[in-house]
């Protein structure tokens, strides 16, 4: 069955770029594309799709408010695709549930795959600025805010965590520490349960909080 996607941005041209590079691919449908957060959250009721693009800055709701209306639901995977990459609101999107993050300049191969991924319960975030992002923000709340694990993360667990902080994907992670995709996906659904973590975003983020993605193994 086809990816069913929302995109939701105030810009036409985006939009428009956005609709034709997804309805290119054969496994992508786009089901409407809204110009506020308000239309974001009416097309979600009526579309229930599996993914949706949402820019952080629009009338009415922004991105941020949207996250937080859709956390906890059942819900589409949300991805942030905004041109500010060090804007303040996106550590607390992805906080607020986003499942991955992406620059409007990304490429059409990048747009893409983040909505693949998405559509599986993965997630693609520019791994450069996320990283960079998630670094500078966690001090803010690692004295306070860092969550404990439910129970304590093996070591082979914390080596793909420290992976995944760094901006790696599953396949580049079970390349790195020579094993199978299937055994990364297994160690991420286990620490994801440990840190009652919604997404593998989430997972980064308590990496950069809790020290662990700045230590060596």
């Amino acid at each position: 069955m086809a990816i069913r996607v929302v995109i939701a941005d105030d810009q036409e041209m985006v939009r428009t770029g956005f609709r034709m590079i997804l309805e290119s691919q054969p496994d992508i449908e786009v089901v409407a594309d809204v110009v506020d957060g308000e239309a974001a959250l009416t097309a979600v009721a009526e579309h229930r799709p599996d993914v949706l693009l949402l820019d952080i800055r629009m009338p009415k709701l922004d991105g941020l408010e949207v996250t937080r209306r859709l956390s906890g639901q059942d819900t589409p995977h949300i991805v942030i695709v905004t041109t500010f990459d060090l804007d303040e609101y996106v550590h607390a999107a992805l906080h607020g549930g986003a499942s991955g993050f992406l620059l409007k300049d990304a490429s059409p191969a990048m747009l893409v795959e983040a909505v693949r991924a998405a559509a599986v319960g993965d997630s693609l975030v520019s791994p450069a600025i996320t990283v960079r992002l998630l670094r500078e923000m966690a001090p803010q709340t690692a004295a306070t805010q860092t969550r404990r694990p439910a129970e304590p993360l093996t070591e082979r667990e914390r080596e793909v965590v420290r992976c995944l902080a760094r901006g790696l994907t599953n396949a580049e992670i079970a390349a790195e520490l020579f094993v199978s995709l299937s055994t990364v996906k297994t160690h991420l659904a286990n620490v994801q349960a440990k840190l009652d973590a919604r997404n593998r975003v989430e997972i980064a983020a308590w990496a950069w909080e809790s020290g662990l993605a700045a230590t060596t193994a």
